[in-house]
Parts: C-alpha cells; structure tokens; sequence
C-alpha cells in the first residue's frame, strides 16, 4: 500500500535501502552515518533509574529493556556496530514516545532527540524485521490518518454504523476481538460523529482586537472533533483574537514524525509552513497536544534544509497551545459559573514535551464554582501516544484501564483533557468500567462558561461544543450565528 507524497515532497539523500534484504540486515551494523542517535547524547544517561517509575511499558512489565535506559543501552550498541536485530527492533516499537522520562531525568538526557533517531533508522533498516502484519497495519494507518479528506470519507459510513445499531451488536458479539485487537481498538475508541462545523478563514475578535492568530485544523480533531475547533474561534475571538485559518491547510506531520517516517514529517512541516506564510498572524495556535509538541520542534526537524531552515525556526518560535496564549492574554470575556467537579489528565505530548502545566489549570481555576481534582498517577500516559493504541491495542487497553480507574477514582462529574487521542482512549476505557463519566477538551468547557451554557449540556455530551448548538441556530457555522454557512 502506498502513501501520497504530500505536496512539496523533496526526495532528499537519505540511504538507499529498498535492496537490502534480511539477511543482508543481520550482517550489517544497525546504525548508518545519517543521524544515528547521537553518541554524545546517549553518554548523558548515567543509569541512575529515576526514569522507571514513570515509563509506561516499564511499570506494565518490569524489562530493563522496555525501560528509557534500557533502550539507550541499545542505542550505544547499535552505534558500537552491533546489528539490527528483532529484538531491537520491538523493544523500540513498544516505546510510547510519551516523554514521561524527559520530565523525570535528573540529568536533562534528551530522550525525544534520541528516540526519534533511532526510529528513523529503525524504518529504513529495521522494519523488515517487524511481522508481516505489522508492515501492513503501518501502511494503512499512514495512508489514512494524515489525509483529512480521506477521514472525512469514513464520517458517512461510520455515522450509519453508529446510528443503524450494528455497532451495539458487534460489540456484544466479540467477532471483531477474534478477527484483530486492532480492529476492536478502533471500532471501540471511534467517537460518534458530530455535524461537520466549516471554519471560515477569517474571523474577527468581538471588541478591541488584542492579538492576530492562526489556527491549525488538524486531521483527526478536524474531521471527528469539529466542535473543538469551532469552540477554539469562539473562545479566541471573545478574549480579544483575530483568528486566521488558511484553508488547504494539511497535516502538520506529527504521526510521521513520532513514528521515523523521515522523508514523509518533514514535507508535511515544509507544507504547513507554506500554508501559513505571508498571514501576519502573531500566534499559530494548536488544541491537540500531539500536534503542537512537533510543530514547536520544526526548527530540529529542518535543521539540515537551506530553503526552510530559518522559516522553520520562525514558525516554530510562533507556535502556542491554545491554553498558553490565553494566559499569555489574560481574561477580559465575563466567566459565567460552571458548577461541576472535573478530573483533568495531562497529555503527555503537552505536559512532558511542551512542558505545559500550570496553565490549563489556571484557565480552569478562573471559571466561577468549577472544581479541579487531580488525577493520581497523573504522568502515566493512558495509552493512546498516536497509534500506539493501534500497533499495541494489548498493552494500551491496560494503561487505559489504569487510567481510567484512577479517573474514575476521583469522582468527578468530567474529565478534561487537551488532546484528541486521550479523548478517545479514556473515554472508551471508563465505558469498559461501566463508568459512564463525560469527556471533554479543555476548550469546551472555557466555551460553555463563556457562553454561559447550562452544565447539564456539557456532562450529557448533548452539546460537545458547537455542532449542535449551531444546529439549534440552523447554522452549523464556527461563530454560533448562523453567519458563517
């Protein structure tokens, strides 16, 4: 299965490696000469252990080598000549990318620079060590998930499925748990489907203008979280933004990137950075965490690019969450009182990438009667990490069951979160608890206390932002007015 070259897709001079054969794999040294993980990086790892506590794959199965040190130790052998092996390979795949170790290291050892290298050389040397069904599954997923038009194609048939009942009766059957974990994993996670929301390209602040923004769509928050982004306008435009969506916007290659695919992130990052050039905006702002963490990381990604290294660096020092410009801002639109108890869970990609913490939590504590409780085990990941829940649908569903059980130990009336792939994951999770808790993105509900909307709406998820409260106006706009449509 092929993936589409996105558009300003550069061969580049990466090795060649469409001959190299299996056997030839188990003779030559893991590593070639185009960026290995750096030497003097992995010797910044002394073994001390602060990392275990909190990675994943570590606290499920207790292996060194599906520790962070563990498979820096494997890093150093593989730039010490030793080959490319299966098991090598696995303990690499099984890492989540979560960057929980990043935030715990007492040594600043920058893991994500590291992982992310021997990922790209896992891919072009390694992967034939990987099952046959394994390769297939990752050419789907990348011939899928960053085509937002080809998402949007799945938003018709998934929406029958959802509302004919089939899904209640394939669930209760187990047929798809039989077939494959993975295919179980995504028709359980699979949101329903909310009236798609068009985002005009230019939508003006209400009162002074403080700020001109842009704001990127994404893929999956584009076509299965409409109601996000549309909050996302709403939200910017009362605090004082003009927000600026340049249209034919792509995907900004995170899932590439996270996962090696070296040729294929970085056009998506040179396109993207196309698409934004010459819009005056301020601010470029992201709602999903994933999303945001390799958008801010652009400039390590171009480095090498004569033609996009310094625009690389000038979009990525532009690049805020959306809770990051909101503090920067301050609030100036009245909050009006939201009494319920919420949960709010960390995605990693924000907190342990983007070191972004205290503000989600600041816009939540400026809510009048909200309450914030926090979640134990809060820098566990929960097991989505991209498409980890897709390659690994075993070991994610026990890190969502754990996360879930410590949701839902919380006894909150919501759960919040700022990125949708921990959206999906949790909620699928808590309804395997027989734990019906709502979810939310962090946006929704600064939306709801903006617009002063009943709280009931928001914990029923009758309202999950502005599908369908634009379709009570007839609209299905971005501002809410019936203007935009």
């Amino acid at each position: 299965m092929s993936v589409d070259t996105p558009r300003g897709q550069r061969g580049g001079d990466l090795p060649a490696q469409a001959g190299t054969t299996l056997p030839d794999l188990l003779t030559e040294a893991a590593f070639d000469d185009h960026h290995p993980p750096s030497p003097e990086l992995v010797a910044d790892c002394v073994h001390c252990g602060f990392c275990l506590p909190g990675c994943p794959t570590y606290a499920l199965w207790g292996e060194e080598m599906d520790s962070p040190r563990g498979r820096i130790y494997l890093m150093q052998q593989g730039n010490e000549g030793e080959p490319m092996s299966a098991s090598m390979v696995r303990h690499i795949d099984n890492c989540l990318g979560c960057m929980a170790c990043v935030t715990a290291c007492p040594s600043g050892v920058q893991y994500d620079k590291l992982i992310e290298a021997t990922r790209q050389q896992v891919e072009r040397r390694g992967s034939g060590h990987r099952p046959l069904r394994d390769r297939v599954l990752r050419a789907a997923i990348f011939a899928l998930f960053p085509h937002p038009g080809r998402l949007r194609l799945l938003r018709g048939p998934l929406a029958l499925y959802q509302r004919s009942g089939l899904s209640r009766l394939v669930r209760r059957s187990g047929v798809l748990e039989r077939i494959s974990p993975t295919l179980a994993t995504m028709e359980a996670v699979a949101p329903p489907v909310e009236r798609q929301v068009r985002i005009p390209p230019f939508m003006p602040a209400r009162g002074e203008r403080r700020m001109t923004v842009g704001l990127l769509l994404g893929c999956v928050q584009r076509e299965f979280y409409p109601g996000v982004n549309a909050a996302t306008v709403r939200v910017l435009n009362l605090e004082g933004c003009d927000v600026v969506t340049p249209p034919g916007q792509g995907c900004c290659g995170a899932l590439s990137v996270h996962s090696g695919r070296e040729r294929e992130g970085p056009d998506y990052a040179r396109a993207l950075i196309d698409t934004f050039t010459e819009t005056g905006v301020e601010r470029i702002i992201v709602n999903s965490a994933g999303c945001g963490s390799t958008m801010k990381d652009y400039a390590h990604l171009l480095a090498d690019d004569p033609d996009y290294a310094e625009r690389a660096r000038d979009f990525a020092a532009r690049v805020r969450d959306i809770s990051e410009v909101l503090v920067e801002l301050g609030p100036v639109a009245r909050r009006h009182p939201l009494p319920v108890t919420v949960a709010y869970h960390d995605a990693c990609h924000l907190s342990h990438a983007q070191r972004v913490r205290s503000q989600p939590r600041q816009l939540l504590g400026q809510v009048p009667g909200l309450t914030v409780r926090e979640v134990a085990e809060g820098d566990m990941c929960c097991g989505s990490a991209g498409i980890y829940n897709l390659t690994h649908p075993e070991p994610a569903r026990e890190l969502g069951d754990r996360k879930a059980a410590n949701v839902a130990a919380t006894q909150a009336d919501l759960l919040v979160t700022s990125n949708p792939g921990c959206l999906l994951q949790i909620t699928d999770a808590l309804a395997r608890r027989g734990r019906h808790i709502a979810t939310a993105h962090l946006v929704l509900v600064l939306d709801a206390s903006l617009r002063g909307k009943d709280p009931d709406a928001l914990l029923r998820g009758a309202e999950k932002a502005s599908p369908r409260s634009a379709a009570a106006t007839g609209a299905g706009c971005a501002c809410g007015s019936g203007g935009c449509g």
